[in-house]
């Protein structure tokens, strides 16, 4: 069974998930176009982290950054063998409704030109490409994404 819930990200289990996922984007990016968040970041009370759980144990997260404007997915990860489980789908939606509770106008995100998964799950969602936003600079590496909330 899959549960998908707001949790703090300085649990052991999560933070294995946090090294997977910064493990895999450097193997597809250099370090200066990794722009992840550190642990220090998403345990400030502007963050919501949300971890999904398949049987109790940690397959995915996912954080949004709550700015006045929008809010910023950032830490999305779910685990090779527990994709397709719905879990992306979950932690998205439940992120969004954080920053519609925030009253966020719009979602926004970076992602990257090898994750082309990636990029077709946020343009599933309702995600369009734009251009860079907030303290970003134009990357080659970076795909920027945004989706306006009702």
């Amino acid at each position: 069974m899959l549960t998908i819930a707001f949790e703090t990200p300085d649990q052991p289990e999560v933070l294995a998930l946090i090294a997977d996922l910064d493990a895999y984007q450097l193997t597809l990016y250099p370090p200066e176009s990794v722009y992840a968040l550190d642990l220090q970041t998403l345990l400030q009370p502007h963050v919501r982290f949300a971890v999904a759980r398949s049987s109790g144990h940690a397959v995915g997260c996912a954080a949004v950054v709550l700015q006045p404007a929008y809010g910023e997915i950032k830490r999305m990860y779910v685990k090779p063998e527990a994709r397709g489980l719905g879990a992306a789908k979950q932690l998205m939606a439940l992120l969004e409704q954080a920053a519609r509770d925030a009253h966020c106008r719009r979602m926004t995100l970076e992602t990257g030109p090898s994750q082309p998964q990636a990029i077709s799950l946020y343009a599933q969602q309702g995600f369009l490409q734009c251009g860079p936003f907030g303290d970003y600079a134009d990357d080659p590496l970076s795909v920027f994404m945004h989706k306006q909330l009702d």
